[in-house]
């Protein structure tokens, strides 16, 4: 039997770790994930990019330049038009570098405060990138879109889970269950056209 091919995720977060392992073990694709070795003794890749893509991209050549093995990376965010954009690629650090996802949360609905409905669309994107040696080798990005509502609803998820209400159930991402999440999220959706795209590498 052949060996499982082994990525390496280019992260420090276990709970990233588990998601994508648990949407990879629903493809019958041998693969085993794995967090890079040392990650946080590495030097820390500078995402600055103004797309999501260019920033998955980035890290996953960067990081396999430093590691032996496939590196994929990837970057995601909250996109809401009425807002420019924002908070977009600075997601992760909209309420400042050290903000929890409640402060993220409270900053995002002040901004859209008054706002009407027509205004609140939003959409979370995911991009995710694979490379190995310094070489790319796939990039795959996959959107869900939704809404802003005016207050957190849910205890499940997280980032802005709470306040992005998706029509299609209508619940937000924190009140659905992690497999209904996994089926219709951005990174579900991207990780599946990843895995697609990999089939035909290994």
């Amino acid at each position: 039997m052949r060996a499982p091919a082994r990525l390496f995720l280019a992260s420090s977060n276990p709970g990233k770790l588990a998601e994508y392992r648990e949407l990879a073990a629903a493809t019958p694709l041998l693969i085993e994930l794995a967090l890079l070795p040392d990650f946080g003794a590495l030097p820390a890749f500078e995402e600055n990019a103004p797309t999501f893509a260019e920033n998955a991209a980035g890290k996953a050549l960067y990081y396999s330049r430093l590691r032996e093995g496939l590196v994929f990376a990837d970057d995601s965010g909250l996109v809401v038009p009425s807002l420019g954009g924002a908070p977009g690629v600075h997601s992760a650090r909209y309420a400042g570098p050290q903000a929890t996802n409640a402060q993220k949360i409270e900053k995002l609905l002040v901004e859209m405060r008054g706002k009407a409905r027509t205004e609140r669309a939003a959409y979370f994107v995911c991009a995710i990138a694979l490379a190995e040696r310094g070489r790319a080798m796939a990039i795959m990005t996959d959107r869900v879109d939704g809404e802003i509502l005016e207050a957190p609803r849910g205890a499940r998820g997280f980032g802005y889970d709470p306040v992005f209400y998706f029509p299609t159930l209508q619940k937000t991402f924190a009140e659905i269950s992690a497999e209904e999440k996994n089926l219709r999220s951005h990174r579900g959706k991207a990780f599946r056209r990843f895995l697609a795209a990999l089939s035909s590498m290994l």
